[in-house]
């Protein structure tokens, strides 16, 4: 198949090329490489501050180059840097000129802030904590961008008129299942990771090093203000005992490297499962500490492996589950070995560019 991947979130469509080339199919990822992450792609559609005729002639020069697709997968509703309003006619034009199209329900859209302020199928998300909604500043602005609004709008329309929708996570998976016409495009993919090159299995003693990445702007909106607070509550309790490793704001490549040689890593307060950052620190026999619900390992058939350390919503939950891994660090060794297999059994991305490729030819 000839398959066009277009727009980027953590190195999802550029994992699942990857994977779908090494089966023998012809692919193209057009991005602007996550922003300053600056993944790889084949079709540069960046756009620079103040140089909004420039990206838009950069764009219209791509424009070509997206048609006579077998399958067109946009990663976002909002697959490009513009307005809602003027997203939709690139749309059409892709719908026009390509045989099928997907969207990934891969993140922040309507669906997801909609369904889990007025429904709240989950336990607790991005904006809800039980019956109660958030009120934080970034979740309040979130509901802003995507409620009775242009990106709303064209979120609904986009997922009335594409040919299917895949989800990366169970908790997007069971928000878009509450649409009850949406449910028959709805089909449920893991995340891809590419298998690490150095990935270490057995602790050795000493303190347990612990990494916490925070995101300028979205501590609060995504947990890592608490878990950061208990992580350092934890150094002073324990200051022999733990080694705690911060990144804040730094580039991808910068992120990794401060990461490597972790024992866990803190991660996604909010989650039920483990994002692109988490899975590839699990790759490197990391362990997460953050989501792993029962529902994550029931949507994949695991019935044995338990690598993930789940925690719930609030401090108390994280500096617990912390302290007992200090307190017993020869759960370590088991646990990262866990991890290793989880990746190769779930999210290995040439089975995951399988899973696609069957999704694509259900069409």
């Amino acid at each position: 198949m000839k398959i066009l991947l277009l727009g980027e979130y953590s190195n999802v469509h550029n994992t699942l090329a990857k994977g779908l080339r090494e089966l023998g199919h012809k692919v193209t990822v057009a991005s602007d490489g996550d922003s300053w992450k600056n993944y790889p792609r084949d079709i540069d559609l960046r756009r620079e501050p103040g140089c909004r005729m420039q990206f838009l002639w950069r764009l219209i020069k791509a424009l070509p180059r997206m048609r006579r697709y077998d399958v067109v997968q946009i990663i976002n509703p909002m697959f490009l840097e513009l307005k809602a309003e003027r997203i939709l006619p690139i749309y059409k034009y892709l719908r026009r000129h390509n045989k099928k199209v997907v969207m990934g329900a891969y993140g922040m859209d309507y669906y997801w802030v909609n369904v889990n302020t007025q429904i709240r199928p989950l336990r607790y998300s991005d904006f809800n904590i039980g019956d109660k909604v958030r009120t934080d500043t970034q979740a309040h602005l979130y509901r802003q961008e995507w409620t009775d609004t242009p990106k709303q709008h064209l979120n609904e329309y986009i997922a009335r008129d594409c040919d299917g929708i895949p989800a990366c996570l169970y908790e997007y998976w069971a928000t878009y299942n509450e649409v009850p016409e949406l449910r028959s495009k709805m089909r449920f993919i893991p995340l891809p990771i590419e298998k690490a090159s150095i990935c270490h299995t057995t602790f050795y003693g000493g303190p347990v090093k612990v990494f916490i990445g925070i995101s300028k702007g979205r501590s609060v909106y995504k947990g890592t203000d608490i878990m950061l607070q208990a992580a350092q509550d934890l150094k002073e309790k324990y200051p022999e005992q733990l080694d705690l490793r911060v990144a804040e704001g730094v580039p991808f490549e910068q992120y990794q490297q401060m990461m490597d040689g972790s024992d866990a890593i803190l991660d996604q307060l909010y989650s039920y499962t483990p994002s692109m950052n988490s899975l590839l620190a699990m790759s490197k026999g990391i362990i997460v500490i953050g989501g792993g619900e029962p529902e994550n390992y029931e949507i994949l058939g695991e019935k044995e492996l338990r690598p993930i350390i789940n925690v719930q919503p609030n401090y108390q939950s994280v500096y617990d589950q912390l302290e007992q891994l200090i307190l017993h660090p020869e759960r370590i060794s088991d646990l990262k070995k866990q991890s290793i297999e989880y990746i190769n059994r779930h999210h290995d991305y040439l089975k995951v560019a399988e899973q696609y490729v069957k999704f694509y030819q259900e069409l």
